[in-house]
């Protein structure tokens, strides 16, 4: 019932989203490199298996990154940009200091550089090896679209754009409607939580001072009593520091296990548990995590990727192609 009433009133909104959004989808072009660095994806390709040999951790950073970055300005790698003197940038912001991985950009940025100078962008660049990182990690691939320009502008509160971890579906359908993404989008793209892991304060209110009643039982109901446990084990009351695998056992596995321990109510993130509060999302969980559909959420994901890569693109005489992803030209 929620779902139905948020995409009646959202509905003018994404009505004009889509048609932005099919007019980007027309600027953009999988062979947008063809004549110009035709072996852009092949350069990305292999530097991305030199990374993740040495740093396997970093895959699902990888995907984090390019979900931040098209979430806030668009898909125009603004997360990339450092602060200045005069402005903090949005990968200083509290939802982006988790992220990892800038260096590793750099590192396949510059390569492209020389074999292709002022060609590639940093929001394409970053595309790419979102798409690769999650193929490396035994998960699908997919066709990416081409053609994404930078921008030069970042900004540290419009991370405010960002869904939190604490976010309750509404919260959710409302956060990514209005970039044109939909329930299923949601429900498919939180999957991405099958690989990597979270720090204990994106999730540490579900497992102390749930509601302020501040003593050891008041915590949050939806989610497994014995998981809560073990879980404090490892993260005790403001801890900002310590790791924790997402999908425990293969967290390093792009699988639909994640979904499984979401019917459990194992899951980490409210938002998470969330998705089990409306039928469409509720079914979907339920279906993958049977483990045997694999195929199928393989399938969707790569269509909701390609979906979210094209959120505000800048393309044509719009942005610009930087040289170094972290500074403007």
């Amino acid at each position: 019932m929620a779902s139905r009433v948020i995409l009646v009133l959202l509905a003018p909104l994404l009505v004009s989203l889509s048609l932005l959004l099919g007019s980007a989808r027309a600027q953009l072009a999988t062979d947008y490199y063809s004549k110009t660095c035709p072996n852009v994806e092949e350069i990305v390709r292999q530097e991305m298996i030199e990374i993740l040999s040495v740093a396997p951790s970093l895959a699902a950073p990888f995907l984090r990154m390019h979900f931040h970055d098209c979430f806030v300005r668009g898909c125009d790698g603004s997360v990339l940009l450092n602060s200045t003197k005069d402005n903090k940038a949005e990968r200083d912001a509290k939802p982006n200091l988790s992220l990892r991985g800038f260096g590793s950009i750099e590192r396949v940025k510059a390569k492209l550089e020389k074999a292709c100078p002022n060609t590639v962008s940093c929001a394409d660049v970053l595309a790419i090896m979102a798409r690769d990182a999650v193929w490396l990690s035994k998960g699908p691939t997919w066709p990416v679209w081409f053609g994404r320009k930078d921008g030069s502008v970042s900004i540290a509160n419009e991370t405010k754009q960002l869904p939190p971890p604490s976010a309750n579906l509404t919260q959710l359908m409302q956060m990514f409607g209005v970039k044109g993404l939909d329930l299923k989008d949601i429900v498919v793209l939180s999957g991405a939580h099958t690989i990597g892991t979270s720090h204990c304060t994106a999730f540490n209110d579900r497992l102390y001072n749930f509601t302020g009643k501040n003593n050891l039982n008041d915590v949050d109901p939806f989610m497994d009593k014995h998981y809560i446990a073990k879980l404090r084990q490892k993260c005790s009351p403001g801890d900002t520091t310590t790791l924790v695998e997402m999908d425990p056992g293969s967290y390093k596995t792009f699988d639909t296990s994640y979904y499984k321990y979401v019917t459990k109510l194992r899951s980490t993130f409210h938002s998470d548990w969330a998705l089990l509060t409306d039928k469409l999302s509720r079914d979907y969980v339920l279906k993958q995590a049977t483990g045997l559909y694999q195929a199928e959420f393989f399938q969707d994901f790569g269509e909701s990727m390609i979906k979210m890569g094209n959120v505000g693109v800048l393309t044509g005489n719009q942005g610009e192609i930087r040289k170094k992803c972290y500074i403007s030209n």
